[in-house]
């Protein structure tokens, strides 16, 4: 028989290419020419003015600025943090029990809540006056503790973080207990067969053998921190306040303001930071795992 595959088989691949092309690709070309030009997304006719959208964003916009560098804090913590806790769920879950079956569910179970509701839900907590982070911190005698929380100016978007993470976390340990259930038991006996105590087993079968999966939840958990847009306005109102303006919400006020062809020039620099912030990450996880 022909190994050779059917042209025709070919043809089934065209939807997919048409959804493709109709809702990335040309969209993707579209955003590209309206970040040359002053279109306001309503008028008829529009000035092209070249790359000048492009340079102001990178050099003149201090709105655009402060919000990336809101959101590289926000990703900082959310990655390390969501990342940590997730590994540290999945080792301690992994067995395959009943109590392990139910906390894992537990877990899990912001991740099927939606942003709105999670933000709701944080917006209680973190209330200065009636919410349970400061109440639980009075009774027990913490008052020093208590904090405004989304009303400190210097503090707020890591407070946001919290709340990405505890939305978050469960859905990463999934990926990490995957990972954990392809580790051979021969290597943890030989392990201790050579002495090694539980932390040596971590440190030289455990970490080095999830590697795909740490690399899976990293670039996952980078993806959810810049498009963390929805949360950030359920916590903070629209538009937010300059302590936890983002990215996203930054271009989305743009947008509101009828600065379309501005709104798409950010639009190609947050894709540039992603792209950025994806290379640098890969390479520092495939030099921490050599």
């Amino acid at each position: 028989m022909s190994r050779r595959t059917p042209r025709a088989l070919y043809l089934f691949a065209l939807p997919a290419l048409a959804l493709y092309g109709g809702f990335f690709l040309l969209p993707a070309v579209q955003g590209l020419q309206y970040a040359t030009t002053d279109w306001d997304g309503f008028s008829p006719a529009f000035h092209h003015v070249g790359a000048a959208n492009l340079t102001d964003v990178v050099s003149d916009d201090d709105l655009f600025r402060n919000a990336l560098t809101n959101n590289l804090k926000f990703l900082l913590v959310v990655v390390l943090g969501q990342t940590a806790l997730a590994l540290l769920l999945a080792v301690l879950l992994a067995a395959r029990s009943r109590g392990s079956t139910w906390l894992r569910a537990v877990f899990f179970l912001p991740t099927v809540l939606s942003s709105v509701s999670v933000a709701f839900i944080w917006k209680f907590v973190y209330d200065p006056n009636f919410g349970l982070a400061n109440a639980v911190l009075g009774a027990v005698g913490l008052d020093r503790f208590q904090s405004a929380y989304l009303g400190d100016e210097d503090t707020a978007i890591l407070w946001v973080a919290v709340a990405q993470i505890w939305f978050h976390a469960g859905q990463m340990m999934v990926i990490y207990i995957a990972g954990l259930h392809q580790i051979p038991e021969e290597l943890y006996d030989a392990a201790k067969t050579d002495g090694a105590g539980r932390w040596q087993q971590f440190r030289h079968v455990t970490w080095p053998m999830v590697a795909p999966a740490t690399a899976l939840v990293v670039a996952y958990t980078t993806l959810q921190s810049f498009k963390a847009f929805d949360l950030i306005l359920g916590l903070a109102g629209n538009p937010p306040r300059s302590s936890l303006d983002v990215l996203a919400t930054r271009i989305y006020a743009t947008f509101a303001n009828s600065q379309l062809g501005y709104a798409a020039a950010e639009s190609i620099v947050f894709m540039v930071a992603i792209a950025v912030v994806t290379f640098l990450q890969n390479r520092a996880a495939r030099m921490v795992h050599k």
